[in-house]
């Protein structure tokens, strides 16, 4: 087992002394590729079955979905993921340093996580990731004491065994799929059909929402749990693994390193991205290879960022990203509510209205507005206010919050 001073959590909330700056500027770049992924899930009520919009057909509209997929799809909440496995390890320090028992403040953490997801698939968006990283971080705790090495293999091996179930399903779908051409024929009519439904139903008031939220779960969960999960959790054990060599803390001892994951990150990732975007639609062996090479182009993203803070002008990125990455929770919830108030019925209503590629559009606007509020947040306060309720839920405690009020310096406060 690993010794307690080198293993356990921080999650958004921490103190900013105990920060690394690259952290932030990590968790801020994902924020921003999360809303790219997210947003057309709110603009369109076909997004996730997974079938063409029909009143997004024009040559833009195919433009902007190929550039979601190719640069963000499924790259960035294994980002996120990472960076809670990284940080992991940086409150299990800061709770050694200390003195101090971090079991029972992780588990208040993780229910106050738990039950904010809640709230977030209920009330804004049923395709969540709190609820699973709440259950998922139970798992991490567990596993604490991996050594880097096997934490490495254990991540592999879950992802490899993620894409071997993918290319079962496209070999049994390959063979039958003569048979069952009237049944997806059928099929495609149906969801087609439900689609017109979500969209219709997300114009509503707020019952009518929140009705459409609940009926999702159903379609969302089952994604989220048993894909989306396991391949966050071995994105928790990379993290977990940086975490332990301090990778991130100490970027400059990893400069060959960092160039060697590029130098294969980028060919494989984005030869990936390539099949997956254009390998055609439903193309089970597109998404199997995409399982395998996503990775790749994450890890190439973080070491080109980790390379590029570095430099002078990196340092200013870093400094810009670090403002959203430091309330991270926040601007993700955040982004969730300002989406249900541009597309939904209980604001504008532009669900179904709005072409592809401005929807892209206003993300990167929502995201322009997240960054100068988030530095002008954190230029009077300590945290976010989601960080701060749940700094509060973990340590018992009222947090101070404004910078100039002092900290509390109770034998709770981590």
């Amino acid at each position: 087992m690993t010794p307690p001073s080198q293993t356990e959590p921080a999650l958004a909330g921490t103190s900013a002394t105990a920060r690394l700056a690259d952290v932030d500027a990590l968790r801020g770049f994902a924020l921003f590729g999360i809303l790219m992924v997210n947003i057309p899930f709110f603009a369109s009520g076909y997004t996730l079955l997974d079938v063409a919009d029909p009143a997004r057909t024009a040559w833009h509209d195919h433009l902007a979905s190929d550039v979601v997929q190719f640069v963000f799809e499924s790259k960035f909440y294994l980002l996120f993921a990472f960076l809670f496995g990284y940080s992991f390890t940086l409150q299990i320090n800061s709770a050694a340093a200390r003195g101090l028992t971090f079991r029972p403040r992780f588990l208040r953490r993780l229910g106050a996580l738990f039950l904010i997801g809640v709230a977030n698939a209920v009330l804004l968006f049923y395709g969540d990731i709190l609820v699973t990283y709440a259950v998922l971080g139970l798992l991490l705790f567990l596993v604490r004491g991996i050594s880097p090495r096997r934490a490495l293999w254990v991540a592999g091996i879950i992802t490899g065994t993620i894409a071997l179930l993918f290319l079962t399903v496209a070999v049994l779908v390959t063979v039958i799929d003569g048979a069952s051409a009237t049944a997806t024929a059928s099929e495609q009519a149906r969801m087609l059909a439900d689609g017109r439904a979500g969209t219709e139903a997300m114009r509503g008031g707020l019952g009518s929402v929140i009705g459409e939220r609940l009926s999702s779960l159903g379609t969302s969960f089952p994604l989220i749990l048993f894909f989306q999960g396991p391949l966050a959790f071995s994105a928790f054990l990379v993290g977990l693994a940086a975490g332990k060599r301090r990778v991130l803390a100490q970027p400059a001892g990893h400069e060959r390193k960092l160039r060697l994951i590029q130098l294969i990150g980028f060919p494989v990732g984005l030869a990936g991205s390539l099949f997956y975007t254009f390998g055609g639609d439903d193309n089970l062996f597109a998404g199997a290879a995409h399982l395998v090479s996503a990775p790749f182009l994450t890890a190439a993203y973080v070491a080109t960022l980790l390379r590029v803070f570095r430099t002078a002008r990196g340092a200013r990125l870093a400094e810009v990203l670090a403002g959203p990455g430091r309330m991270a929770l926040t601007n993700y919830l955040s982004q969730s509510l300002l989406c249900v108030l541009i597309f939904t019925g209980i604001g504008l209503g532009l669900i179904g209205r709005v072409p592809y590629a401005a929807v892209l559009a206003i993300a990167v606007a929502i995201y322009s507005v997240q960054l100068v509020w988030s530095a002008w947040w954190m230029r009077r306060f300590r945290m976010g206010p989601v960080e701060w309720l749940l700094r509060a839920a973990t340590h018992l405690e009222r947090p101070a919050m404004r910078l100039r009020e002092s900290p509390r310096r109770s034998p709770a406060s981590v």
